[in-house]
């Protein structure tokens, strides 16, 4: 047997010894070989699913479809959603509110992560506990599941696994953030930490009291906003026993344990395959050939992507990284003010959560139980007229400037050079919108098969997608939807607490007290939703506001589809609104600008969408009329 002190010392390259080399890639890379197998099989299967039902079953005779995929990809979906977690958690990438941390001194900033990852940590670790006792439960009375027959103690052991992980993770950021604040600071975040719990077993307060008062104070101090909305929802259960507290486990299961939520990764994945894949500068290169040789020609082309994009993507702040890293230099390269540029991007990109395919209309239709295909039809008019206006604005600017495109000769042969070019991108609009609205597949599929052709165009046609680079399209995928999917989770657990506390009757009653005219009821709602939009991310917003909001517009006959196409095109808006419009950031961040200076750039964008917002509110056909004629 090898001597043990042997084995621990370093090899003769000063290398560390093999057991800390392996803990090391184990920490590195846990979670990514599950991911990446989960997400591709996901896709895999659904795609299957899709064209068994169509094209294997009229060959062979059979009627229906595969009884067991659906299941199969939803409890993997469960999987992959939390065990992508920790990667946010590596990252601290998961969507908070940042306002009071910007304003606070360095060392009350390093502080206040203390009390963030010890509020992660109860949360993570208290569903951990609740899940092994769901395991349990489960084990004493085993059940088994409909389609696959396998005790529904598999897919139920993800709760104590993905959980157990989170407050490894979150456990290893405290220890690393605890070396960086030293002792004193320490003990003052955990002190706070302790103030912060005191309450909840000793003051006797209203549930409205508990869930709103701690729900504010987590967002304050920076908690992430899917780990303020369960904590908050804890603490209430805790502190005035409104629900079992074992409900919690149960529904961090059951709230995404849903087919139409699936679409979400699915389209997170397409957007990002075709962004590494090289369609978004094959786009670029067509709209440029169309629209190049006009007054601010870059300008116009730079926004012509982001529509075209936006039919892939389904993400604000994912479109305008892609073609703002492609189309910003090259602006600055022929004569743009960079500003201006940065401005273009990011005011375009907000188009992409618009035009379908949308996750912020996945999240409204899940959230409000409205048709998800009637709202990204909503969705077409408003956000081709918003890149209208704002290529009318930028038209105008470039004009006063003399900002011109590109002079070179453009012909039919150049043009359609271009289009060919372009043409895999081009297809992937159909195949969502096609199959959807030609009742081919449902949403969910249809996103599950573009994500499969994103991925076969940059694997195998384009060759842009390869062993360099597939594992971080992969991991960008599995956490960005991810912090979404969790987010849904803990707003379910939310918003049953709103409901038993009657929470939405009681503001719908509040709201028509105070006038029952429909013209103020939107304008009031439009008001709060923009407000909401410059400190909050447009999803959280939406899971919060929608079980609240939608009450109140519907006893003012405002139709759903209707007033999703409002929320989301206000939301869009927050997307270039500082201090927390992501898709400002990602724009400065590309073009190495101050936020402050692009924000007052971007002003003149930002009032023209403000426009198409009263368009939209006050004129539902712009909605409406695309969802009337399918009907």
């Amino acid at each position: 047997m090898p001597n043990e002190s042997v084995m621990a010392r370093p090899g003769a390259d000063g290398a560390p010894p093999y057991w800390r080399r392996t803990l090391a890639w184990l920490d590195e890379h846990l979670e990514k070989p599950i991911l990446f197998i989960g997400l591709l099989a996901i896709i895999l299967i659904i795609t299957f699913q899709t064209f068994y039902r169509y094209l294997a079953t009229h060959y062979l005779g059979a009627s229906g479809g595969a009884t067991w995929t659906e299941e199969l990809a939803r409890y993997i979906f469960v999987w992959i959603s939390y065990l992508a977690i920790p990667l946010a958690i590596k990252k601290r990438s998961n969507i908070r509110v940042d306002i009071v941390y910007d304003r606070l001194p360095a060392r009350w900033q390093q502080i206040s992560w203390i009390v963030v990852d010890v509020c992660f940590l109860v949360l993570a670790s208290a569903v951990l506990v609740m899940g092994i006792g769901h395991l349990q439960m489960q084990l004493a009375m085993p059940q088994t599941t409909p389609a696959l027959q396998i005790p529904f103690f598999i897919p139920y052991l993800i709760l104590p696994l993905g959980f157990g992980l989170m407050a490894l993770r979150v456990g290893q950021d405290l220890v690393r953030q605890a070396m960086v604040c030293g002792v004193k600071d320490t003990l003052i975040g955990l002190a706070a930490c302790l103030v912060l719990a005191v309450p909840v077993f000793t003051w006797q307060l209203d549930t409205l009291v508990w869930l709103f008062g701690y729900f504010v104070i987590f967002l304050v101090l920076g908690v992430p906003i899917a780990i303020a909305l369960g904590l908050s929802a804890l603490v209430t259960i805790v502190g005035t026993g409104t629900l079992p507290v074992e409900y919690v486990a149960q529904i961090c299961f059951t709230s995404i344990d849903s087919f139409p939520i699936m679409a979400i990764p699915f389209f997170v994945a397409a957007g990002v395959f075709m962004g590494a894949g090289g369609l978004s500068r094959r786009l670029f290169a067509l709209a440029d050939e169309m629209l190049g040789s006009l007054y601010g020609g870059m300008a116009l082309a730079t926004i012509a992507t982001c529509m075209f994009f936006a039919a892939i993507s389904g993400s604000g702040p994912a479109t305008v990284a892609a073609i703002g890293a492609l189309t910003i230099p090259a602006m600055v390269e022929r004569g743009y003010d960079k500003y201006f540029a940065a401005a273009v991007v990011a005011c375009a990109g907000a188009i992409g959560v618009m035009i379908p395919p949308s996750n912020p209309f996945v999240v409204y239709g899940v959230s409000a139980q409205v048709s998800i295909g009637k709202l990204f039809l909503g969705g077409v008019v408003p956000g081709i007229l918003t890149g209208l206006v704002l290529m009318a604005v930028s038209y105008y600017t470039s004009r006063r400037r003399g900002w011109r495109g590109e002079e070179r000769p453009r012909t039919w042969r150049t043009f359609g050079r271009a289009f060919w070019e372009a043409k895999w991108a081009l297809l992937v609009p159909l195949i969502i919108l096609g199959g959807i609205y030609g009742g081919l597949m449902t949403p969910t599929e249809a996103a599950a098969v573009a994500a499969f052709y994103g991925l076969i165009v940059g694997v195998f046609v384009y060759k842009e997608i390869n062993l360099k680079n597939i594992t971080a399209c992969f991991m960008e995928a599995c956490s960005t939807s991810a912090v979404v999917i969790v987010l849904m989770a803990m707003a379910t657990i939310f918003g049953n607490i709103m409901t038993i506390e009657q929470v939405p009757n009681r503001i719908a009653e509040l709201i028509l007290g105070i006038t029952s005219s429909k013209i103020m009821i939107l304008l009031m709602i439009n008001l709060l939703l923009l407000w909401v939009g410059t400190f909050m991310e447009a999803l959280a917003a939406i899971v919060i506001l929608t079980p609240i909001l939608l009450p109140v517009v519907t006893q003012v006959g405002v139709d759903p589809v209707h007033f999703g196409v409002i929320m989301v095109v206000n939301l869009a808006i927050g997307f270039v609104t500082p201090p927390v419009g992501v898709n400002l950031f990602v724009a400065s961040g590309v073009a190495k600008l101050k936020i402050e200076q692009l924000s007052k750039v971007a002003l003149p964008q930002l009032l023209a969408m403000i426009l198409v917002l009263l368009l939209v509110t006050y004129v539902p056909a712009i909605s409406l009329w695309l969802t009337n004629l399918v009907k």
